[in-house]
């Protein structure tokens, strides 16, 4: 069974947002492969209309072009992005989202699939941290048993 395999059995029913993509990064790319019901809602869309597009479809006019770029340069070098993006549901809504993206590779190394994890956050009040995940907090809690599983694999923190 294949990393690819193994997220689809498991991500379907979890309540964060889970995306996988093909390694193709250059525009028109990447590729939607899978998306679970959980990032359905949070996009405002039917997974019929999610798969087999590319996620820049979220992209907006308060996207910032630098965190953009940055994803990409991650992506490109075969590394995690961690990071906080404007994004936009089917009905035009802005909303901030917390992205945790990472290579899924091949025995022999090669990237096969990029797995993403979303989840929508507020932006706090009050002084922030020092940290940029400091300034936001997830809009729910999750008591979905998955969660213990992505928090084991740092799912949402610096590592």
């Amino acid at each position: 069974m294949t990393a690819f395999e193994l997220i689809r059995a498991f991500a379907h029913d979890a309540t964060v947002g889970i995306v996988v993509t093909d390694p193709m990064i250059e525009p028109p790319g990447p590729t939607i492969l899978y998306a679970n019901i959980a990032f359905g809602w949070l996009v405002g869309r039917e997974l019929d209309d999610i798969v087999g597009h590319s996620p820049r479809f979220m992209q907006g006019r308060e996207t910032r072009r630098e965190t953009l770029d940055t994803f990409h340069r991650a992506l490109a070098a075969g590394e995690r992005f961690h990071g906080y993006l404007a994004n936009y549901r089917a009905d035009g809504t802005k909303y901030r989202a917390e992205i945790d993206c990472r290579p899924l590779r091949a025995a022999d190394g090669r990237i096969e699939n990029f797995v993403a994890f979303e989840r929508e956050v507020l932006r706090r009040i009050g002084r922030p941290t020092i940290s940029a995940a400091g300034r936001y907090e997830p809009i729910s809690e999750s008591k979905d048993p998955l969660t213990e599983a992505l928090r084991a694999l740092a799912v949402f923190e610096h590592v």
